[in-house]
């Protein structure tokens, strides 16, 4: 009877031993497929694109750049047809060349560049008309200083001055048009005491 109870109870005991060992493996492979994929998404590298388009005024002002230098060769100061022109507190350097009549202005074109403005793009056109060049020649400007119609004006002047480069005869016409001379009109300074530069401020007797 001894003998038949320890046999029933060995087959329990390995049964018991073996679901045991059945479930451990279960257990570590569970836990460590889950730790992978976490592990994974964690490491993944986010991406960012970025992209920048250039405006189409920008790839104008770029071809109009590159246009004056091959135009130019050494420069503004490298040229022979120059003139420089003054008004207010404006500066502008223009450089005449054989062409076709394009007119630009610090490498913008001019009707750009002044806002279209009907009477400052008229104005800087005023010598050529005068002497019938207005399709014989290319101007090159860089005007620097005061506003728009202060550079306008400079721009005038200037044109005027290298105009005289290209033929001391042309000193007659543009002399009776009053656009060789250099309107030294200045704004006034404020006095002391003054609101500006003469009007007062209102009297009170007491």
């Amino acid at each position: 009877m001894a003998i038949s109870l320890s046999s029933l109870t060995t087959p329990l005991s390995s049964l018991s031993f073996s679901s045991q060992i059945s479930q451990k493996p279960h257990n570590l492979s569970f836990s460590s497929a889950r730790s992978l994929s976490i592990s994974q998404l964690s490491k993944t590298p986010s991406l960012t694109v970025s992209a920048t388009v250039a405006s189409p005024a920008e790839l104008e002002t770029e071809d109009l750049e590159k246009f004056v230098k091959y135009r130019l060769p050494g420069g503004f100061a490298a040229q022979t047809i120059i003139g420089t022109g003054r008004r207010k507190s404006a500066i502008a350097r223009v450089v005449l060349q054989e062409g076709t009549g394009k007119f630009i202005i610090n490498y913008r074109d001019a009707k750009e560049y002044l806002q279209g403005n009907p009477l400052w793009l008229q104005y800087i056109k005023v010598p050529l008309v005068k002497l019938g060049y207005e399709t014989s020649y290319d101007v090159f400007v860089k005007a620097h200083g005061g506003g728009l119609s202060g550079q306008a004006q400079a721009i005038t002047l200037g044109v005027a001055r290298a105009l005289l480069k290209v033929s001391e005869d042309h000193r007659g016409p543009l002399r009776e048009e009053g656009l060789l001379t250099r309107d030294a009109r200045v704004v006034e300074r404020k006095k002391v005491g003054l609101k500006k530069a003469r009007k007062a401020p209102q009297f009170s007797k007491r």
